[in-house]
């Protein structure tokens, strides 16, 4: 049943800020590692790379991969469209779909083992992540051309696996299948660790980044049984983790896992009861329990701005994760955002991927025995 394998890879650009071009330049150099990668695997025949940004020409020339300028607006971009097209327009019947920074420390080894497990397979629905996967390996089922796939990748899995009525399995959980640059905490994350390739090393030496605040979290989750609080979407993964690695005393809040896989977020109804308390209690009283309760915290900020149907832009949510509170206008992101900097404690704001595969990351930094096991 061994049959080739075709990559497909969405990567959209959209800079509208220095900001946001920082984090472009970081998941360029880290595509650039996964095509070359991608581009050694055996069963791999050929590479897609759908992308608004014509100056990945060279990049995909010079890996074999097959570029696709999408010259729609990213307002009008709509993920599950475009993917029907080409699998339809290709003929694809094994799909291996990524998005461009999805995973940007997965190895060659998790590659191969990946590709060629779809490609001798009839039927496979293959994911790292249930809610909110962005590594999917599947065949192509026979209903494919009459579902409706969402308007973003997050859904996929679930969708193939509720629509289609496929069975979906689980990817192991390594370092490679887990850790995701979403958003500048992320950067932070791989820049001050030792796990970034050659290309995306030379771009964050580049980069002006303040770790101090990372480097004093990660002094609290290298001492003995202190407090960490994590907040967000956290998934029992990472606790276990941490628990098993680390000597750790966490104190977890978890909320809204899937807000978006599920349409909470689109729907508005998203509910945070850290959000209440934040309303009863305000910002400066929120902060000042949090420094009571725990010698660092992570927090998944973006349950609190959905709760509050704040629609920040990408530049005012990236300036809130580097601590950058000075250039925020919105009053209450300035407010948070300048808090959490001047908290008594590291606190480290970003987004899903911060409290799942940074945190995952930093477990493996911080436990050097266990990073090749990690992946």
């Amino acid at each position: 049943m061994d049959e080739g394998v075709d990559v497909v890879i969405f990567e959209g650009t959209a800079a509208a800020s220095p900001v946001e071009e920082m984090i472009i330049r970081v998941r360029q150099a880290l595509l650039y590692d996964n095509l070359e990668k991608l581009s050694r695997i055996g069963p791999v025949r050929q590479i897609f790379l759908i992308t608004n940004n014509p100056a990945l020409t060279g990049m995909a020339r010079a890996t074999g991969t097959e570029f696709i300028l999408n010259r729609q607006h990213p307002d009008s971009f709509h993920f599950g469209h475009e993917l029907k097209r080409l699998v339809l327009a290709q003929d694809l019947k094994k799909v291996f779909y990524l998005s461009g920074a999805g995973c940007p420390l997965i190895t060659t080894v998790e590659l191969e083992e990946i590709c060629g497990k779809l490609a001798g397979s009839s039927s496979l629905l293959y994911a790292n992540n249930i809610q909110s996967a962005d590594i999917i390996a599947f065949t192509v089922p026979d209903s494919f051309a009459d579902t409706d796939l969402p308007d973003m990748d997050n859904s996929l899995a679930m969708t193939l696996r509720d629509r289609c009525g496929m069975e979906l399995e689980l990817m192991p959980q390594t370092l490679g299948l887990l850790f995701d640059l979403d958003t500048p905490a992320d950067i932070l994350v791989l820049g001050s660790g030792p796990f970034a390739g050659p290309r995306a090393r030379a771009v964050l030496d580049d980069l002006a980044l303040d770790y101090s605040r990372l480097e004093r979290a990660k002094e609290v989750l290298k001492d003995s049984y202190q407090d960490v609080a994590l907040i967000g979407r956290v998934g029992a993964p990472i606790i276990e983790r941490l628990n098993a690695l680390l000597k750790l005393r966490l104190r977890v809040f978890s909320e809204e896992r899937g807000m978006k896989a599920l349409g909470r977020l689109d729907d508005g109804t998203v509910i945070s009861l850290l959000g209440f308390l934040i309303e009863q209690a305000g910002l400066e009283n929120f902060f000042e329990y949090l420094a009571q309760v725990a010698r660092c915290a992570f927090i998944d900020s973006r349950v609190l701005f959905a709760h509050y149907n704040y629609n920040f832009t990408d530049r005012e949510r990236y300036l809130s994760d580097l601590g950058l509170w000075e250039q925020i206008e919105h009053p209450w992101l300035k407010e948070f955002t300048r808090l959490a900097v001047q908290s008594p404690i590291p606190v480290i704001l970003g987004g899903h991927s911060l409290v799942s595969g940074s945190l995952w990351a930093l477990s493996c930094e911080l436990d050097p025995a266990r990073r090749e096991a990690a992946g």
